[in-house]
């Protein structure tokens, strides 16, 4: 059980994180409007893989690249991948708030995996979460609405990515050490992403160049933050906080952008935080009921 100090510890690491993973969205989505998606996602791979590189390879050694369910690495490595195309495709067309939005219906898709797939038990609040989610991102592209457009489903698709990488990420939960499966992650997409390279190859100026490191630092710093703020706190209490991304990525769009969202934007936006801390709750309550019939 954590103490306050901690508690509020693991709030202000899941509040940088949000921010971070904001940023890290709102450089992409600058980015975007001067080079090809392919190549930013290749150089953030890049540059992600040389900064782990010289953050782990010292201490790690060979451990780094130790794995022992190389196919789910693999495939893993190449949901992540999808979740950069799809969201860096999505943030040329879509405003920032609302893209990120659509993304946190990666826990839905998490639970249909687990239902249809896995078969695993779902209860009827997870169910009555998952739909308010889907009732959110449905507020969100309203027929007649701005983003009533065949590009909402790069966002979607995204989610989808994401979701399956969670649910991989989790069959390697204690399979494989956290940091090798990232830096796999990292290596496979560095080497998917450099087969398109010569039809997508620009010369980036000294300043995007640093820009697109900088894509890398975010990333890390926003996972790592993420990471550890469940050592001081639980999933259910932290979630409320986890989705301070969105509210992140709606100000940044604004600032940066100019990009107000409209009633039924915030409204949907509102109602996918809402499902999804209910969801966090239920799952972590179900967990609880678990452990005591177990004992």
């Amino acid at each position: 059980m954590p103490t306050t100090n901690r508690l509020g510890l693991g709030i202000l690491l899941i509040l940088c994180s949000g921010f971070l993973l904001a940023s890290h969205d709102g450089l992409s989505k600058y980015l975007t409007q001067i080079y090809p998606v392919f190549f930013i996602v290749w150089a953030r791979y890049l540059a992600q893989t040389v900064m782990m590189t010289a953050m782990f390879a010292p201490r790690m050694g060979k451990r780094l690249i130790a794995t022992q369910a190389p196919k789910l690495q693999f495939a893993r490595a190449i949901c992540l991948v999808g979740v950069s195309l799809f969201i860096f495709s999505a943030l040329m067309f879509i405003p920032l708030g609302e893209a990120t939005a659509v993304i946190f219906l990666s826990p839905v898709v998490v639970i249909l995996i687990s239902a249809f797939v896995l078969k695993e038990k779902i209860s009827r609040s997870v169910w009555v979460s998952v739909a308010g989610g889907l009732l959110g991102v449905m507020i969100i592209v309203r027929p007649g609405g701005e983003l009533f457009t065949p590009a909402i489903l790069l966002p979607i698709a995204a989610a989808i990515c994401f979701g399956t990488y969670h649910v991989l990420t989790r069959r390697l939960s204690g399979v494989d050490h956290p940091v090798a499966s990232n830096y796999i992650s990292s290596i496979v997409g560095t080497l998917v992403m450099s087969i398109f390279l010569p039809w997508v190859w620009v010369v980036p100026s000294v300043e995007h160049a640093l820009a697109i490191v900088s894509l890398a630092a975010l990333a890390m710093g926003g996972h790592l933050c993420l990471t550890n703020a469940y050592h001081h706190a639980s999933a259910a209490t932290l979630a409320p906080f986890t989705y301070s991304q969105i509210i992140f990525a709606a100000l940044l769009g604004m600032l940066i952008f100019g990009h107000v969202p409209d009633l039924g934007g915030m409204l949907g936006m509102a109602i996918i935080i809402i499902s999804g801390v209910s969801l966090a709750i239920s799952k972590a309550q179900s967990r609880r009921r678990s452990k005591v019939v177990a004992a």
